[in-house]
């Protein structure tokens, strides 16, 4: 097949552009495939971290692409679908994670000729910060669609309600693989500057009101000396409130505080320090996070909602915790530490998860369900 992607690629970074890059270079290996980018991903207005792009200290699969599409637009949006047009794909294949790309997305995925097959992958059909219009802007993106694939049921199921008679299938997120090999516990500990015999509890990955940082941080001053609390990631909005509750915390002295984007070639540092990554969200549907838990065999604690239930609980690869609140969290992290089996159980599971969620298995399912529609 000839097989079209529009999506965030190099030189955007983030878990997105990740992804892409990995459906990218395997379907690649039996198609005929071509990259579609954003010229303009995000006004700067509107985005609140840092910085969209990789920096000079960043590492990011260079994958080449056509740079086009503008969310706010609407002449690139032409220029795009035509572009993709002449190109003559047999599939489209549109990555969606939040309304604010439905115009866009949905004008280009109703500009292709009857041909093209138009599949989307649904990081999220609600979104975890939902806003006015959500739901109508979702609603014309989906009306474009062929087919879409979902990364966890929970998405499926939020896809059968807004559009039942859309074709879908699950293709559950694979495991992240780019970021080399697990270091020595001592090593990584000393390169991160952490206090060495702590029991060293991971949250990863931006920090955003729904991840729940605020709950671990109370949870965390709950625990004894034992353990040590480390906070990796870039903060999207005001750090404030979590700055607070860092000041308050009993165990501020075990606290250690990383707020900025990690480098692919350092996310092994903080997961071979790890002992347990906590996934303290109040809504999420799967997470990159865990693809990259599996990877380094770090075990999970999650709170029940979305796919983390089903993709962690169900599987054995980490403790899901009966509420949303910091005594649950705690009352999980002891849990943990006072069972080795309980850890060994989680490292079994995930290494059987490993062989299950390869990204080969992912694109030729997708090829698959596209053929099939």
């Amino acid at each position: 097949m000839r097989i079209a992607i529009l999506s965030c690629f190099y030189p955007y970074r983030g878990g997105i552009a990740q992804f892409n890059a990995g459906i990218y270079a395997e379907l690649g290996r039996e198609h005929t495939v071509r990259a579609f980018n954003f010229k303009r991903q995000y006004p700067s207005l509107l985005f609140p971290g840092k910085t969209q792009k990789v920096t000079e200290q960043d590492e990011a699969v260079p994958i080449p692409s056509d740079a086009l599409l503008d969310s706010i637009c609407p002449r690139s949006w032409v220029r795009t679908a035509r572009a993709i047009r002449a190109w003559k794909p047999d599939l489209l294949i549109l990555r969606y994670w939040m309304p604010f790309f439905a115009p866009c997305l949905g004008y280009v995925a109703r500009r292709m000729p009857a041909g093209v097959k138009v599949v989307g992958i649904l990081d999220n059909v609600i979104p975890h910060e939902r806003r006015p219009l959500d739901g109508c802007l979702t609603r014309y993106f989906l009306s474009g669609l062929d087919g879409a694939v979902t990364l966890c049921e929970e998405v499926g199921r939020d896809l059968q309600a807004l559009r039942p008679q859309l074709p879908r299938t699950v293709l559950p997120h694979p495991v992240y693989t780019h970021f080399g090999e697990k270091l020595p516990r001592t090593d990584a500990e000393r390169a991160l500057g952490l206090l060495p015999g702590k029991k060293n509890l991971l949250f990863f990955g931006l920090i955003r009101e729904y991840k729940g940082l605020d709950i671990l941080i109370e949870a965390f001053g709950m625990l004894d000396d034992s353990y040590q609390l480390i906070i990796a990631g870039e903060p999207y909005g005001s750090f404030e409130k979590y700055q607070k509750l860092l000041d308050e915390s009993p165990g501020k002295e075990r606290i250690r505080l990383y707020p900025e984007y990690i480098r692919d070639s350092e996310v092994k540092r903080w997961f071979s320090a790890a002992d347990v990554v906590v996934l303290p969200y109040r809504s999420a549907t799967q997470s990159g996070v865990s693809s990259v838990s599996y990877h380094f065999e770090v075990p999970m604690i999650v709170t029940a909602v979305g796919g983390l239930e089903e993709a962690i609980g169900g599987r054995g690869t980490g403790i899901v915790a009966t509420e949303i609140s910091p005594a649950s969290i705690a009352d999980c992290i002891r849990r943990y530490f006072a069972s080795p089996e309980v850890r060994r159980s989680c490292v079994e599971a995930i290494r059987a998860e490993k062989e299950r969620l390869g990204w080969e298995k992912f694109c030729k399912d997708l090829s698959a369900f596209a053929q099939s529609l």
